[in-house]
């Protein structure tokens, strides 16, 4: 009696092979131990009538518990397996994997990234301030007249307490005049929001970097040197710049820049609407009243200031027609720029 027993005991031990059986070892396991002829169980069960009536009962009750555990651990085993066999029906296993993306840097990421570093081999400091701004610093501090357009609710994103959602970085520019003295040369990355239409070449939250520079005898020469600097920089040793009159509240004179088209070169394309010329920046000379308000003399200094919007800088470098492309997250536009392949 106590051999079959332990016999009995020793065989639950297997009970644990079951679950990482593959098929052919799941049918091994089961004529080894069920099987009809020489089966562990079975010839337990086949020894039983040799006990006592007793003993009989005692290791015949064992040894049925233990014939209904391995039939109900073989038929999951075999339910599993058949479940996972479903599932890879029309499956080839021998062919190679597909590729993960593992995805990349936005592409507007990436031009932010190269404009300020330009800059910062041109001898400028990233700044940052908050998206969350007081009227004076998005509007006030910069010489905007109180009916400008701009201001109205119609036009800027209104919040509590005074405040709204910056429509430009440029009072990331007060904020620096405020905090240090001339020489000042800055460049203030950020996003920016407007109740502007989602058309194909606005969007209500959009990138912006802005430039400002402050220092004793500045001019509108090393506005146009500095600039110049940098679009040839970004586009191409043999970009062709020019300025043309423009007006903006903080700045006087204003001008637009723009660079011969790096589609055909000045040859006029439908990126550059037949005019050879595309433009990419709006900038000008520090108004006075804006120095004044920053508790600078504009008898002793004087500064540039500039602004673009990557977005529109990134759709003139690649000839994209619609700014809603940068938004939807398609990963095969994406991919093109990221340097990883579109799964």
């Amino acid at each position: 009696m106590r051999d079959l027993l332990a016999a009995v005991h020793a065989l639950r031990e297997r009970l644990g092979e079951i679950p990482q059986a593959d098929e052919r070892r799941l049918q091994d396991l089961k004529t080894e131990i069920l099987g009809r002829k020489a089966g562990a169980l079975t010839k337990i069960l086949g020894d039983l009538p040799k006990l006592q009536p007793a003993d009989r009962r005692s290791v015949g009750a064992a040894a049925n518990v233990l014939k209904r555990d391995f039939e109900a651990a073989f038929a999951a085993r075999e339910r599993d397996l058949a479940r996972a066999s479903r599932a890879t029906v029309g499956l080839d296993p021998t062919m190679p994997g597909r590729p993960s993306w593992r995805g990349g840097l936005h592409l507007v990421t990436q031009v932010v990234a190269e404009i300020c570093d330009i800059f910062r081999e041109l001898g400028f400091t990233r700044a940052v301030g908050p998206e969350a701004e007081t009227e004076w610093y998005n509007f006030g501090a910069l010489n905007f007249p109180k009916d400008h357009p701009a201001i109205d609710v119609q036009d800027s994103f209104y919040l509590a307490d005074g405040l709204l959602l910056r429509t430009h970085t440029s009072p990331v520019q007060v904020r620096t005049m405020e905090q240090y003295r001339p020489p000042i040369r800055v460049v203030s990355p950020g996003q920016c929001y407007r109740r502007d239409p989602f058309d194909p070449s606005h969007a209500p939250v959009f990138e912006q970097v802005e430039g400002l520079v402050v220092d004793e005898g500045v001019t509108f020469v090393d506005l146009k040197a500095t600039l110049s600097a940098f679009a040839r920089q970004f586009f191409g040793p043999h970009t062709a710049t020019r300025f043309s009159p423009s007006y903006f509240p903080f700045t006087e004179p204003s001008a637009d820049m723009q660079v011969s088209c790096s589609v055909c070169h000045g040859a006029g394309c439908p990126t550059c609407k037949q005019t050879g010329w595309m433009e990419i920046l709006g900038s000008g000379m520090v108004h006075p009243a804006v120095l004044e308000n920053c508790r600078i003399d504009p008898e002793h200094y004087s500064g540039f200031a500039f602004g673009m919007g990557p977005h529109r800088i990134a759709m003139v470098r690649h000839g994209i027609p619609d700014i809603r492309l940068f938004f939807e997250g398609d990963v095969r536009f994406l991919a093109q720029f990221s340097g990883e392949g579109a799964p």
